[in-house]
């Protein structure tokens, strides 16, 4: 990390090769990047690492909060959703910068309790112009309870014009955690999923959902220009789920028909 305050974050990042050639092969792709190549969309999140000591960590793996991002009082943090508008192309073994800061906080009271949102904006800078500008919406969240309300699930769409099924493991959970420094104990640790945040499994990351319908949406669609994805409920690594993909409008659907991220594409214009 070059730089923190509490309003602004930079770190540089050299963008290996080898890292971004790591996740395709872990997703089943036989693509290796060389120094030089277009990265697919979203791969930044592979880099610009916040590698805090063990003292900086709170109870769940994350680094504790209070410095870029505010505390909001509540233990549980889930990555809700999040804006991308892609300028142009990151480069592999190009170096760039990621200029981070706080854009809004909120709280509110929900169905199950109080909650604490967090919105980052992320500007992703490479080559003298912002590549790629991010907005990461946060939620945090009290403990579970036994005695709240359950949330309510939403059923997934039909009439889908491509579908590709998926099966989620914790080698592939525990993969991604590691390729993009990801120390969020929901992802690889099976007792505190179920002891202390009340899961019935490992926690299939909500970017690496994202990441599979970005790389869905480009490789039937074409280059992108804007991606907007909203968490709507978990999967688990024990289920298997289908994205799917209608127009410019995703989704991913669980094993039960609910939906448990929905998302829009909007291609590059030329």
């Amino acid at each position: 990390m070059d730089e923190i305050s509490r309003d602004t974050q930079i770190v540089t990042d050299q963008m290996d090769p080898a890292r971004a050639s790591a996740l395709l092969v872990a997703l089943g792709a036989t693509d290796l990047v060389k120094s030089g190549d277009p990265l697919p969309p979203f791969f930044h999140q592979l880099y610009f690492w916040d590698v805090q000591p063990p003292t900086a960590l709170g109870r769940d793996g994350h680094p504790n909060v209070g410095g870029l991002i505010p505390d909001m009082g509540l233990p549980r943090r889930m990555w809700a959703g999040g804006r991308l508008t892609f300028n142009s192309p990151l480069h592999a073994g190009v170096p760039a910068e990621k200029r981070s800061c706080v854009e809004a906080t909120q709280h509110k009271v929900g169905r199950t309790g109080p909650l604490g949102f967090v919105t980052l904006r992320h500007e992703i800078w490479q080559g003298g112009h912002c590549a790629v500008t991010e907005h990461q919406d946060l939620v945090y969240r009290e403990d579970p309870d036994s005695n709240a309300p359950q949330s309510r699930t939403r059923l997934a769409p039909s009439g889908e014009e491509s579908a590709e099924v998926w099966e989620f493991n914790s080698t592939l959970l525990f993969r991604y955690s590691a390729l993009t420094f990801n120390g969020h104990r929901i992802h690889y640790d099976l007792d505190y999923c179920r002891d202390v945040e009340g899961y019935d499994g490992l926690v299939v990351h909500g970017p690496l959902l994202a990441q599979l319908l970005m790389l869905k949406a480009a490789r039937e669609l074409g280059p992108l220009s804007e991606f907007t994805f909203r968490a709507v409920s978990p999967v688990l690594h024990v289920e298997t789920a289908t994205l799917c993909r209608k127009g410019e409008a995703l989704w991913v659907r669980g094993q039960d028909q609910r939906l448990c991220m929905e998302a829009t594409a909007r291609l590059a214009e030329g």
